[in-house]
């Protein structure tokens, strides 16, 4: 399902959905379609930034007309930009409609994903420090099993966002299959966000923003739906210990993908062959992707008016453990001590992709909440789905 939106005439123009047949289908679809309405405040058209009405079967926006249809109960509100930049867009979206990341194929229940997320510290521990009554957002969910996950809880609103119809399809049917009440899915351009500055108390945008373009501008995109107070978590690729990646990339092109044995993840037995397969292609096949460090994302927090809390790996090196408070200060270290870090990322080959995570509070109202600046709305990259990295 398509949906084209222009900021030049101010109007969208969906392809017609098809309308559900099963009678259970269309209940679940009218109570997305009011659990929306009842937090209508939240959401800003993603055209020009004004208030949206949610009908039965479709959003509006009163002041520039446009139209955005619901897709089985997922709300199609992107909006695209004009530009060179959307040739990327193109290009990773149609790579993560083929590759939906990651995928449900050893997962079939609640308390399945449970388990998978439980037995890594990282989801655990964020599912157990996320405050009551928090409001969520993930940017770029994918497939949507960490949204699955922390809507699981019974107090708090989860929202997932992603530009890949496909993925939230996949997310949303197993949402549904699994009775999962606190999780909503909608398809968003991470550049032209459908919701109002300041919304959430906690955004997370896990392995996103180094598969667009302008890795800069979509933070500073997302960073304006920070609540002051709440938190921001950014899962990238590192510089320097991705580079045992790029390594077996370069092998494996010469090989023929013939020495695929050398990722630890393609010899484990308890993966299956489209769980492998998804792994190797997000890793080793994306047509776009940058690598960052630790220095580089202190500076985006410092100058957008967050403070740094926490980084997964720990800048002192030490074991990251089940006892970590995710959202209290820890030092961001010297520059030396962060070098150390990510050199030592490399000496273990990359593990999960070498991918980093480091978690900022916002300190106050300031030009990280204002409405997105001239330099983000040319930016016409939408998010890729999100590499859960549950450690």
């Amino acid at each position: 399902m398509k949906l084209a939106a222009s900021a030049n005439n101010k109007k969208a123009v969906a392809a017609t959905a098809v309308p559900p047949n099963m009678t259970e289908s269309r209940d679940r679809c009218l109570m997305d379609s009011h659990r929306l309405a009842g937090c209508s405040e939240i959401f800003a058209c993603p055209a020009c930034r004004k208030e949206l009405t949610f009908e039965d079967h479709d959003v509006r926006c009163l002041s520039c007309e446009a139209v955005f249809l619901v897709d089985n109960g997922i709300p199609l509100l992107f909006a695209s930009d004009e530009g060179q930049t959307r040739h990327v867009t193109d290009i990773v979206k149609a790579f993560y409609e083929e590759n939906p990341f990651p995928n449900y194929d050893d997962l079939d229940s609640k308390q399945g994903l449970m388990e998978k997320a439980r037995r890594g510290v990282f989801a655990r521990l964020l599912d157990e420090q996320i405050p009551r009554g928090a409001r969520i957002l993930e940017v770029g969910c994918g497939t949507g099993q960490l949204t699955n996950f922390l809507g699981i809880h019974w107090d708090r609103q989860v929202f997932g966002s992603d530009m890949c119809l496909n993925s939230l399809r996949l997310a949303k049917g197993f949402r549904d299959r699994s009775g999962i009440r606190n999780a909503t899915f909608i398809q968003m351009n991470l550049f032209r966000p459908a919701f109002r500055t300041g919304s959430f108390d906690i955004v997370i945008s896990n392995g996103v923003l180094h598969h667009t373009s302008d890795p800069l501008g979509g933070f500073l995109s997302i960073s304006r739906l920070v609540k002051p107070g709440g938190c921001i978590l950014i899962g990238l690729y590192n510089k320097i210990g991705r580079l045992a990646t790029d390594l077996r990339r370069v092998l494996f092109r010469l090989s023929g993908n013939r020495m695929r044995m050398l990722d630890s993840h393609m010899r484990n037995p308890k993966y299956n062959e489209a769980r492998k397969r998804a792994w190797f292609m997000d890793q080793y096949k994306h047509p776009c992707e940058s690598k960052h460090s630790y220095d580089e994302v202190i500076e985006w927090f410092e100058s957008t008016g967050f403070e740094f809390l926490f980084s997964i790996p720990k800048i002192d090196t030490s074991p990251f453990t089940e006892y970590e408070q995710l959202f209290e200060p820890h030092g961001k270290g010297t520059k030396l001590a962060r070098l150390a870090t990510q050199f030592e990322m490399l000496l273990t080959g990359g593990v999960d992709g070498a991918l980093f995570i480091m978690i900022g509070r916002k300190m106050n109202q300031d030009t990280a909440l204002r409405e997105p600046v001239e330099r983000t709305r040319g930016a016409g990259v939408m998010a890729a789905p999100a590499r859960t990295s549950w450690h």
